[in-house]
């Protein structure tokens, strides 16, 4: 049977071509995978030619066919046995005359898929850290650029109080810099399942060491230190699944973080708002129907795959919580989907979501316009404090404001200027504790943002400091 090449008349899957780099595809591609296997399978014959079990030709034959890597041959001989473990050992085989013989020799399948596994996993793991890293960097420098630049803010998507742009980029700076910690202490935690045989009782490797000075232990920490990996203490058939939840947990995280992002772009790139928007080509269509429009296509597709990346730490859970005993097989088959696809799509949202950083538009003229247009409403809060401070009632005044505010709404709603500045500096119960001039400058929301400024620097500091680390 010859190699398989996927062409678009059939089904494939959209990470295949659509979605992720090509160096995430690369980590979760067949040759790579069989690629690692055979080095996994060379570094059990050398810690076994040490033994005294197999000889240097053999370790040295089966080092020069790592790289020949047959998929055409193994799947004509896996139609035939059932068992693509076994197929890739005997194509390996077939092409090393010398060494072929002690492939696998005392492992079982899960020593080398395991183990192979777990390389990908930091492989993966490191190319996810290091686009999360440019979005840190990215992030940090705009939060130090627009710290002092004033806007609206919303709850519950109203209007509410002035905040400035650079202390909402912290919020979200914030909750990357616990994704980057996060990300790296998972992976600094990923384990190999090690040498352990068939239950990991390592039982096969004492019977196969017996009469030489080696133990199963040693053995092991031969093949782990060449792979680069710690190996669990104690591991069934498989390492603990909850190591693929840990992992695709943290990845879920990340989407969280980055869907609230670009969602919050999506509300603030609508015009009613009209704030900020992500970047739009000269040449880009908005819509087939609508010419236009400048649909936020960038974002919403963050938003889409981070929708699908949120629904499978459930199935990790399911194969932490249902691996019975030593072992279950029910695990494997989403395995090969689950964890390429939760790299994949988180690969693809960051790669988005550096794009929308590196070009994120600020409309200051709408913020602007937002401001006088809402913001007099919450810097009537400072009026009410002045009020008091000067002696006024605090109750009266409260009325007198709420009373010049509905009527204000109120002509808003029917498209007119907000007057309330102008009712407020022209009311005598206001006027006779504050004059007209005070008022006016009171009521200026853009003075109105407490210490945004000031904690906004603080997380740009944060940020900074997680890149050098």
């Amino acid at each position: 049977m010859a190699e398989n090449i996927y062409q678009h008349d059939t089904f494939i899957s959209p990470f295949t071509w659509r979605y992720g780099s090509s160096e995430m595809r690369v980590v979760w591609s067949e040759k790579h995978k069989r690629r690692l296997l055979r080095k996994i399978w060379t570094a059990l014959a050398r810690a076994e030619m040490k033994a005294g079990i197999v000889t240097e030709e053999q370790v040295l034959d089966l080092e020069k066919s790592i790289d020949t890597i047959d998929i055409a041959r193994a799947s004509e001989i896996e139609a035939e046995i059932h068992h693509d473990l076994m197929a890739e050992i005997k194509t390996y085989a077939e092409q090393c005359p010398v060494g072929g013989s002690i492939i696998h020799l005392g492992a079982t399948s899960m020593d080398a898929l395991d183990n192979m596994d777990a390389v990908r996993l930091k492989e993966a793991m490191d190319i996810i850290i290091s686009k999360t890293l440019e979005l840190t960097a990215m992030l940090a420098e705009k939060i130090r650029e627009y710290a002092h630049v004033p806007c609206m803010a919303f709850t519950h998507i109203q209007p509410a109080e002035p905040t400035t742009i650079g202390y909402r980029l912290a919020q979200y700076g914030q909750d990357l810099g616990e994704d980057l910690r996060e990300l790296r202490r998972v992976r600094n935690s990923i384990r190999g399942k090690g040498m352990k045989g068939a239950v990991g009782t390592s039982a096969s490797y004492t019977e196969l060491l017996k009469g030489t000075e080696m133990k199963p232990s040693e053995l092991e920490s031969m093949v782990m230190k060449e792979l680069d990996l710690e190996a669990f203490t104690a591991a069934t058939q498989v390492y603990p699944r909850k190591q693929d939840l840990a992992i695709i947990n943290v990845l879920s995280g990340l989407g969280a973080s980055l869907y609230k992002m670009a969602f919050d772009i999506r509300i603030l790139q609508s015009p009613p708002f009209g704030e900020w928007s992500e970047p739009f080509g000269s040449k880009q269509v908005g819509s087939s129907a609508m010419p236009f429009k400048r649909n936020p296509i960038r974002s919403e597709k963050i938003d889409s795959l981070a929708r699908f990346l949120s629904t499978l730490p459930a199935t990790a859970w399911n194969n932490a919580a249902h691996t019975l005993l030593e072992r279950t097989l029910d695990d494997s088959a989403n395995r090969r989907e689950v964890l390429p696809a939760a790299f994949l799509s988180t690969d693809e949202i960051l790669r988005t979501m550096n794009t929308v950083f590196s070009g994120l538009r600020f409309n200051f003229e709408s913020m602007d316009r937002n401001l006088k247009t809402y913001g007099v409403f919450a810097a009537t809060e400072r009026l009410l404090m002045e009020l008091g401070r000067r002696g006024g009632n605090r109750q009266e005044m409260h009325e007198v404001i709420r009373e010049h505010s509905l009527t204000a709404w109120a002509e808003l709603q029917q498209g007119k200027e907000n007057s309330l500045r102008e009712l407020l500096a022209c009311d005598p119960q206001i006027t006779k504790l504050v004059p007209e001039s005070d008022v006016l400058d009171l009521l200026d929301a853009s003075e109105y943002v407490g210490d945004a400024q000031e904690r906004a620097v603080m997380i740009a500091e944060e940020l900074e400091s997680l890149l050098t680390e």
